[in-house]
């Protein structure tokens, strides 16, 4: 009797090991110091800077709720499809449908970008999960793949085993430490200003994650056309700090 409830606990322990080390797995997918290109992108903010659809905080604040909201609607459904299913038929399914939604050419060009640079990292990183290098390689023998930014954090999300909730708010949550950062270095708001402007909005991305969370990709819509059009001019402008 005495030995089943050693072994028993030996097994717990285990487990509660094992968990303990994917969520610093997950963590880690979220730190900034992965080097995933996220911060070369300012989501559209530095044309509508130059266009002057932002020119004060409140412009701004506003600009950013509506990032948050379109990335909501039309980027969480590739998410929560892929780690819905996180295995190479699927990704390569989302990632087609996905790369047929943004018509955008700057902002296709940088979800390609980012997502190269995430799938990169998370299949050298991750080593306990051999899949990430497997489809990741599988897909460049092939060159069947555009490695758009959503479907691969989704199937990242479902190898490291965390649930649809955590991986949806995670995607938004990156989103908006980004593009508050885009605003700090293009010098719309200070550092303590930034951080005091992504607490606040922290608390209407809640109430966008809870309206469009759950969603399959068939569901992808925009509700920020006029993003789509700003971000299109970034290759335009004279000068430039960001790749879109």
């Amino acid at each position: 009797m005495e030995e089943t409830i050693e072994e028993d606990e030996r097994s717990e322990n285990v487990v509660l090991r094992a968990s303990s080390s994917m969520q610093w797995s997950q963590w880690q997918l979220l730190d900034s110091i992965l080097p995933t290109g996220g911060f070369a992108h300012s989501f559209g903010l530095e044309a509508a800077v130059q266009t002057r659809l932002v020119s004060s905080p409140q412009d701004l604040e506003t600009h950013i709720l509506h990032v948050l909201d379109n990335t909501a609607s039309l980027l969480l459904p590739f998410v929560y499809s892929a780690l819905k299913s996180p295995d190479l038929e699927t990704w390569h399914k989302l990632d087609r449908i996905l790369n047929a939604t943004l018509t955008n050419q700057v902002s296709s060009k940088a979800s390609v970008s980012q997502g190269s640079a995430l799938f990169r990292i998370a299949a050298s990183v991750f080593t306990e999960i051999p899949n990430l290098k497997m489809i990741r390689d599988a897909s460049m023998g092939s060159k069947s793949g555009y490695f758009h930014h959503a479907p691969i954090f989704g199937l990242v999300c479902g190898q490291l085993g965390m649930d649809p909730q955590t991986s949806q708010r995670a995607y938004l949550f990156i989103t908006l430490r980004d593009v508050v950062s885009a605003a700090t270095r293009l010098n719309l708001v200070g550092p303590m200003g930034a951080s005091v402007m992504q607490h606040r909005i922290a608390i209407v991305a809640e109430t966008m994650l809870e309206k469009w969370m759950d969603r399959e990709a068939s569901e992808a819509c925009q509700t920020s056309p006029l993003l789509d059009v700003v971000q299109g001019c970034h290759g335009y402008l004279f000068s430039r700090l960001f790749c879109s």
